[in-house]
Formats: C-alpha cells, sequence, structure tokens
C-alpha cells in the first residue's frame, strides 16, 4: 500500500532538489529510519526552493490535471525545519573583530562569541505533560529575536588600513607560496580620548561565509600534506584576533612610558642630559644602544625617545627602580587583561619584584623581556598622550533592538589615571620630536604635526635573529584625535630590524585618515621670506583667516552610505561613529 507514496515522493524529492534516488531509497530503507523517523535529506535549503517545492504539491491548482492532482497528493513524509543562519556581506573584511557562527548560531570568535547571547534571541517552543488527573498541561514558550551589536569600528577606516596591508604584502611577496608582507602584519586604530576602537585587522584575512575554507590560505602542496587535526589547528591560527591574543616582546615603543614614570616620580627631569656611549655593562652583561658601536653623546629625555636611545633609557631606570617602574606599568596595564570586549584577549607576561633584577630591569626599559598585546600597548599609549586618562578599550558603542531602539549604550570608562597631564605634554613634544627629526620621520604626513615611537624587538631566541617591527603614533600632536599602531611581525627581508615597513603603512593611513576624520592640516610651510614676515606682523585672527584659505578641505565623509548587513545595516553617521552592525537573527 505505501509503495505509490514512495515511489512518487522519491521521483519528486529527486526532480526538485536533485536528491540522488539511491540516496533516498538507502536513508528509507536503513537501519536508522527503522529506529527514528527523523533524517535529514538536505540542508541549506532555501526559501525559494521550499516555496518552489510547496506549490508543487499543491493539489488545489486548478492548472492540474485530475492524474496529476492524484499523483502529487501520493507526496508524503516531506516537511522542513525553519534555521537561521548570519549571512557576511563583507566576506573577510574585519573577519577577526566580527568572527562567525557555527551551527545553532554558535560562536567562539569575535563579537560574534562575545555577543552570542545578545545576538541569538529565544526559540520559541511548546511543550506539555500529563498531571495527576491525566489532564494536559502545556507550556509556551513565545520566540523572541535577538538584539543587534552596533560596533565602535568604522568601516571606512577598516576598509583604509585593509589597503595599507595589501600594498604592503604587495611590496614584499617573495618564496614559491608567494609568501607575503610579513609572518604577520597588525593594526590598531584607537580614538584616544573615548578607547573606542576604530580599525582592528591582521593579515591572513579568511572569508566568513566559508572560515573552513583554507585554499589560498595555505599552499596546495601543504594543503595536501595536512591530516584533519593539522587542519583544525591552522584554521585556530587563522581565526584568532593577533591585535589581542597574540604576546610579543614590544620593543621600544614603551620607551615613552618608561620616561614618563621616572618624570612622575621625580626621579629625573627634562632639562638634565645622560650620556650615550654606546651601552651599559649589566650584572656582567654588555647591553647595546642602538647607536652601537657608536654613541649618541648627551641626550636630554627628548632626544632620548627621539633618537631611541637604550643607553639613556637603561641609567633612567637604574634611578628610578623596579618598584616604581613596575607600580607604573601596571597603572599602564602591562601584565593584566584590558577587559576588551572581545574573547581570547591575552593578558602578557610582566616580572614580579621578586623576577626582576638589575639586568632585567634595564632591558625591560626599551621593552624587552616582558610581552603584551597590541590592545595593552595602543590603550597605555593613549593614556600618556590624553592627559593621563586610562580608557577601558571596547569595541560595542550599544545594542539595538530590531526596530533600532537603544537597548543599551557602552559610554567611555575611565578606569584610572595613570600620569599627570604636564607628563602627558612632555612625553607628547618627545614623540614629535621622534617625527620631526628622529626615528619616525618616515610615517610624516606632511601639513600635519605628528607624535610617535618606533620600536624594533629581537625575538626568541635572539641568535635566529627575528625581529617584530613597529610603530605607534597620533595627531595632531598638541590634541591627538587618533592613534594608529603598526605592528610588522618578521618581515619578508634579509635584514629585518628596521621599523621602516611599518612606518610606510603608517603614513599610508595616516595620509588617508586624517582627512577622513575631518582633522585639518596645522603645520604650514611658508613659501617664501616674504611670507614669514607677512605672518610675524599678521595678528593671530588675521593669520588663521590666511590660514584657512590655503588648507584643502578634508574628504567628505559619507554620511548615507547604509549597507545592509544580513537584514540590517552598517549604519554611517559620518565621521565619528560609522560603524559596523552585527545583526541578531
Amino acid at each position: 500500500k505505501i509503495q505509490p507514496y514512495k515511489d512518487i515522493t522519491v521521483k519528486t524529492l529527486n526532480e526538485q532538489f536533485g536528491i540522488p534516488k539511491k540516496k533516498i531509497t538507502d536513508i528509507l530503507e536503513g537501519e536508522e529510519t527503522k529506529r527514528s523517523q527523523y533524517q535529514v535529506l538536505l540542508d541549506d535549503v532555501t526559501m525559494t526552493e521550499k516555496e518552489a517545492f510547496e506549490a508543487y504539491c499543491d493539489t488545489d491548482n486548478e492548472a492540474l490535471t485530475k492524474e496529476e492532482k492524484q499523483e502529487r497528493s501520493f507526496i508524503n513524509g516531506i516537511w522542513f525545519e525553519e534555521s537561521y543562519r548570519r549571512i557576511y556581506p563583507q566576506n573577510s573584511q574585519a573577519c577577526d573583530v566580527i568572527g562567525f557562527t557555527y551551527d545553532q548560531n554558535e560562536a567562539s570568535w569575535g563579537i560574534e562569541g562575545y555577543y552570542s547571547d545578545v545576538l541569538n534571541g529565544v526559540s520559541g517552543r511548546k511543550f506539555g505533560y500529563f498531571n495527576s488527573d491525566a489532564d494536559v498541561e502545556q507550556t509556551i514558550i513565545e520566540p523572541k529575536n535577538g538584539n543587534n551589536v552596533i560596533s565602535t569600528i568604522d568601516m571606512n577606516i577598516q576598509e583604509i588600513v585593509r589597503k595599507a596591508i595589501e600594498t604592503f604584502q604587495k611590496a614584499h611577496e617573495i618564496g614559491p607560496n608567494n609568501t607575503k608582507g610579513a609572518k604577520n602584519t597588525a593594526v590598531v586604530v584607537m580614538d584616544p580620548n573615548s578607547g573606542e576602537i576604530l580599525a582592528m585587522d591582521s593579515s591572513g584575512w579568511y572569508d566568513l561565509n566559508n572560515p573552513r575554507d583554507l585554499t589560498g590560505l595555505v599552499s596546495a602542496m601543504e594543503l595536501a600534506g595536512m591530516s584533519e587535526e593539522d587542519q583544525v589547528e591552522r584554521m585556530n591560527e587563522i581565526w584568532r584576533n593577533y591585535c589581542i591574543s597574540d604576546a610579543f616582546e614590544p620593543g621600544s615603543v614603551v620607551k615613552p612610558l618608561t620616561i614618563a614614570s621616572a618624570i612622575e616620580v621625580a626621579s629625573i627631569n627634562t632639562l638634565e642630559k645622560f650620556p650615550c656611549d654606546g651601552g651599559e655593562t649589566i650584572s656582567g652583561v654588555d647591553v647595546h644602544c642602538t647607536a652601537f658601536p657608536g654613541s649618541h653623546g648627551k641626550l636630554d629625555v627628548y632626544d632620548a625617545i627621539a633618537y631611541s636611545c637604550n643607553d639613556v633609557l637603561m641609567q633612567i631606570v637604574k634611578r628610578e627602580g623596579a618598584s616604581s617602574f613596575l607600580k607604573y606599568y601596571s597603572y599602564f596595564g602591562f601584565g593584566s587583561r584590558t577587559g576588551i570586549d572581545l574573547p581570547g584577549e591575552n593578558a602578557g607576561i610582566m616580572y614580579s619584584l621578586d623576577g626582576m633584577g638589575d639586568l632585567e630591569l634595564a632591558t625591560s626599559s626599551f621593552g624587552q623581556g616582558f610581552t603584551c598585546t597590541m590592545v595593552q600597548e595602543a590603550a597605555a599609549i593613549c593614556s600618556a598622550i590624553n592627559g593621563g586618562y586610562y580608557y577601558k578599550p571596547h569595541i560595542v558603542s550599544a545594542i539595538t533592538d530590531e526596530a533600532g531602539n537603544i537597548v543599551e549604550r557602552y559610554d567611555p570608562v575611565i578606569e584610572r589615571q595613570t600620569i599627570s597631564r604636564s607628563t602627558c605634554e612632555i612625553v607628547k613634544d618627545a614623540m614629535g620630536k621622534a617625527v620631526s627629526e628622529g626615528t619616525a620621520q618616515h610615517m610624516k604626513v606632511e601639513g600635519y604635526s605628528m607624535g610617535a615611537k618606533t620600536g624594533t624587538a629581537e625575538k626568541l631566541p635572539r641568535s635566529a635573529l627575528n625581529f617584530l617591527t613597529s610603530i605607534i603614533g597620533f595627531a595632531p600632536l598638541d590634541n591627538p584625535k587618533v592613534l594608529v599602531y603598526v605592528v610588522v611581525d618578521e618581515p619578508n627581508v634579509a635584514q629585518q630590524d628596521t621599523s621602516e615597513f611599518a612606518q610606510e603603512i603608517g603614513r599610508q593611513i595616516f595620509t588617508e585618515l586624517l582627512p577622513y576624520l575631518g582633522i585639518y592640516p596645522d603645520e604650514i610651510q611658508p613659501a617664501d621670506e616674504s611670507a614669514v614676515n607677512a605672518a610675524v606682523t599678521e595678528t593671530p585672527a588675521d593669520a588663521a583667516e590666511g590660514i584657512k584659505d590655503e588648507i584643502p578641505a578634508p574628504l567628505e565623509a559619507e554620511t548615507d552610505n547604509e549597507v545592509l548587513y544580513g537584514g540590517n545595516s552598517l549604519y554611517s553617521d559620518g565621521i565619528d561613529n560609522a560603524a559596523l552592525g552585527v545583526v541578531s537573527n
């Protein structure tokens, strides 16, 4: 009796969905089906396919003949389960930040992982049981849509960063497998006055819609030789967010923080000069300066930062002492997680007072011997240039419901004051000198006042001569509006120990970023001597008016560039908060 139903149902499934008849028959007659009638024939059926099947099975269709209606009435035992899936229209853009979902909308990475409960909502269901009187008691849980997460990430800035990293990679392609750029290249862009992350990216991008596809990320030969366990391990490496999960020795980018801590405890002053003779001998170990085998001569704290003098930094921390040094580095957030709202954050490793001898203190002064993450360093420098306020880094600005109403807003959080405003001014001036005449000149964007500090850290084992190079910079100098931190981990060049590659990336980012943010050039170079004399005789108001006419207008940020994102939008309201929306189901 069931044969007509079976044959016609199998035939229809084959015609409508392309499922092989043998597969369907094997499932129907298999042992699993005898134990459970619930068997999944096909995943990822679209709504269009579902509706076409239902229309085909509709026996009320007057266009069908009697025989067709009779045949289609035999189609039986097929039903559909609706489920929701995140769609990522930007593909690999901001993949480290966004993350992706597994089955059942579960996630472990990025915003998807951290805010999974917010995004998923509640699945509706109805269940019942018989009470003692044999009456049916029912409980109904109404479905509830998840909320939307609005990120601080500005997609326009994210694209600027992505383009700069790709440009660097293309310029440094080497090797048979087309190895690009460096072992890793990463960038964090941060608002120093709020802790908002405006962009965060690192090389090794993957498609959020197909995160398990290693094609293009490893060579075909390598992929063919990888076991399943090897592939999973490689995927986890690719999915992790380098900017928060990887801790490394930061190198000289921390020198402004070392100077700041010594100034705060009055162990040094800005008028004092320190002699550099190429290095120091500490506990029987020769620790060289960046000028070795030469020397920098006598330097004050501004010059020590500008020319990145290890010798002066070692003298300063010896005078300051380990206890004070560690106390202030703790204020700056080293050795503990920042608490950024992303999973997988690394705390880094910082010495304890008992474990810090003279040699460890000396090398720590210039960022060797302890480890930190990019977000730790970025947050620390932000506090050293914004007046001394440590803002908790954050990636989400608000939660909205399905109608776009604000459910919760995340305002900037000041966790502590690290240093005084007067010390911040010294730090800014010193980092400004590094750009105007020191090691960071290569990142200079003409017309803009900027501050920066370069870093070149020799990785372990030291004998391998592998380096992590970096630069952290901000603009404008007097009133910082944006900070950019660039790390190039083991650049693919013969000699790695130069920060020029990081500076190239930083300069490209700042060149587009500053006009986009509406930051006008604040350094005017007079064309000739008469212009200089005219500027001297002008009143400040007259001079400002003349400058205004000469400065090119900044690029206008698009204020109506609403881009659909899985049913919701990338909200853009101009230069302050063009935010990335991660949509709920």
